[in-house]
């Protein structure tokens, strides 16, 4: 496919679907042929507001799109003859019923993670098994903190120094535009099986993982919190330890001392920085509390739920149509393009320019 964009659809605009399609349009070798869905309200009203086409997922939902009147390009079967690859977004169930629909229009397709790795036989996260999607029809990006488990383990990992890691997921109870009707109320409740499945879910990635995480779900909505524990392979410095998570993609770096000490705080930087929908699509990580002693490193880090798989999807569409075979490359032109750094705070990106 080199020297043409590849023409890509989301199926889902809700909370990652609007995300993706949003990335899509911002890359420079993808084009957003549309985006499909069921509802008729306000979140497919904000599609049209951009100018995306709508396509109907059923002629059920047709119907009802267009008694809302909502403008709608086609039906969802339409728009599979036009395209090279689908993101899927829709929820769970739903996705695992449309691969079938998508091999038959012969279409590559990127489920999320909500879909078990067994609906595609591969789950991708870029920076570790980018070259094993190449010309996949299709795969499965993690979950947001399986996610931020391979790019944060990763990095140690590929710089010698990981043995084994045992982390505790503080997760969100919903998401914030579901508050007013799920959740969980006043009450951190844990889940009662351990590892939780973030852990083996890593493992899909990257099999060699000596990983074990526990979850507990919090009343809050503003994202998740992890923390962890992690055994070297031998003893280190806290330098050496940054170092490796610097050399790493997609992962940035806070401070309590900037007044950074919360997740709250985190979403409210985003917010004034401009961030579109205040997304954080780095895993954000305490750099000033982190700790190691010999050989044992602890941590804690942010993962934004609603925004960090987003780069990982461009990176799938990359992947499986073969446009770019370089995972890093491909890596470095979705950041671009999206606006992912290492410091959020230009004070700090000016300190570590070294003085002429």
């Amino acid at each position: 496919m080199s020297g043409k964009k590849v023409r890509v659809a989301v199926n889902g605009y809700g909370v990652i679907g609007k995300r993706i399609a949003d990335a899509i349009a911002a890359q420079d070798d993808m084009e957003l042929v549309g985006i499909s869905d069921v509802v008729s309200d306000w979140r497919i009203k904000i599609a049209v507001e951009r100018r995306y086409p709508v396509f109907a997922s059923t002629s059920e939902a047709a119907g009802k799109m267009q008694a809302a009147g909502i403008p709608i390009a086609g039906t969802l079967d339409e728009v599979l003859k036009d395209i090279d690859v689908v993101a899927d977004a829709t929820p769970k169930k739903v996705a695992a019923a449309n691969l079938e629909r998508y091999r038959a229009a012969s279409v590559k397709s990127i489920f999320q993670g909500g879909e078990k790795h067994s609906l595609t036989g591969h789950s991708f996260v870029a920076q570790a098994n980018y070259a094993s999607a190449l010309g996949r029809d299709t795969t499965r990006v993690v979950s947001c903190n399986t996610t931020s488990i391979v790019r944060t383990l990763g990095a140690l990992q590929n710089a010698g120094l990981l043995k084994k890691a045992r982390g505790v997921l503080i997760r969100r109870a919903t998401d914030p535009w579901e508050s007013d009707h799920s959740g969980v109320m006043n009450t951190v409740v844990p889940e009662t099986v351990i590892p939780s499945h973030q852990g083996p879910d890593a493992q899909t990635v990257v099999p060699e993982l000596d990983v074990v995480t526990i979850a507990l779900v919090a009343a809050h909505t503003t994202s998740h919190l992890h923390s962890w524990s992690v055994e070297l392979t031998r003893p280190a410095s806290k330098d050496e330890v940054l170092a490796a998570f610097r050399a790493a993609p997609r992962i940035a770096f806070l401070n309590s001392a900037e007044g950074i000490v919360a997740l709250n705080s985190t979403i409210e930087m985003m917010s004034d920085l401009g961030r579109p929908r205040g997304d954080m699509w780095e895993v954000g990580l305490w750099e000033d509390s982190l700790t190691v002693q010999a050989n044992e490193v602890f941590y804690n880090y942010q993962v934004y739920n609603q925004a960090i798989v987003v780069p990982e999807t461009i990176d799938a569409i990359r992947a499986l149509t073969g446009i770019e075979t370089d995972g890093a490359r491909s890596i470095a032109k979705t950041d671009t393009a999206l606006g992912l750094t290492r410091d959020f705070l230009l004070t700090r990106k000016t300190a570590e320019i070294p003085a002429k």
